[in-house]
């Protein structure tokens, strides 16, 4: 089945050293972006916030009154709770926030089986490994994109296998082993999260030569790789 993207979260990413994707790969300078985006990447959902907003309090980090209600309260508890504990300070209650928390977040989405949560993170580690986290979680979310676009395959074996798509399978890297970020990136865009907002290309401008793909508005830039609807 197919996804919808969520929007953006204010976020400044750095390089990080990844691999060739969308057929091109990205550059080696350090790039700010800011974009926006929704608080819990498995969708602001009342019973969602609620489950956090409850935890929250348990921890002494929330000290209204539990709402279901995404406001400035929740944001700076959250915030706190993850400067205390380590955490991406960003107000996003993505995969590790909310393991932190000890709460389980209901899914927007659904429907992909285990093997294609394993090719996904299996794209991700070989197209962008070493990219900043949402840069990780974006490549997965272009080939979920493509999945729900007319002009690709319907499936994410057939975006992923598609002839001249993606560089990690011409020279082999897609058969490489996902650490455990690259499963937790493919597991937050199946859940929702698309720092892309709707992309369908992404590629290197340090080595891109396609005068066509250069020819496409870049929507977002996320460590070294430009992101472009197409």
């Amino acid at each position: 089945m197919k996804k919808t993207g969520i929007a953006l979260l204010a976020l400044a990413l750095t390089v990080g050293a990844g691999c060739a994707a969308g057929s091109i790969a990205a550059s080696h300078s350090a790039v700010e972006i800011v974009a926006e985006a929704a608080n819990i990447v498995k969708g602001d959902t009342y019973d969602n916030i609620v489950k956090v907003q409850k935890r929250l309090k348990e921890l002494g980090y929330y000290k209204i009154a539990v709402d279901g209600i995404w406001g400035p309260k929740t944001l700076a508890a959250v915030k706190a709770f993850q400067r205390d504990y380590g955490l991406t300070v960003d107000g996003i209650v993505g995969t590790w926030t909310e393991r932190s928390l000890g709460i389980s977040l209901s899914s927007s989405g659904g429907g992909y089986s285990s093997p294609d949560r394993e090719l996904l993170a299996r794209c991700v580690y070989a197209e962008s490994r070493g990219e900043p986290y949402a840069g990780q979680v974006a490549v997965a979310a272009v080939v979920l994109n493509r999945v729900d676009s007319a002009s690709f395959p319907n499936s994410i074996s057939g975006v992923i296998y598609q002839p001249y798509a993606f560089t990690c399978v011409t020279d082999g890297q897609i058969n490489y082993t996902p650490d455990s970020t690259a499963y937790s990136a493919a597991d937050d865009a199946l859940s929702g999260w698309d720092p892309t907002n709707g992309c369908l290309y992404y590629y290197n401008p340090a080595t891109a030569t396609s005068k066509w793909i250069w020819s496409l508005k870049v929507e977002i830039t996320i460590g070294r790789h430009s992101f472009a609807r197409g």
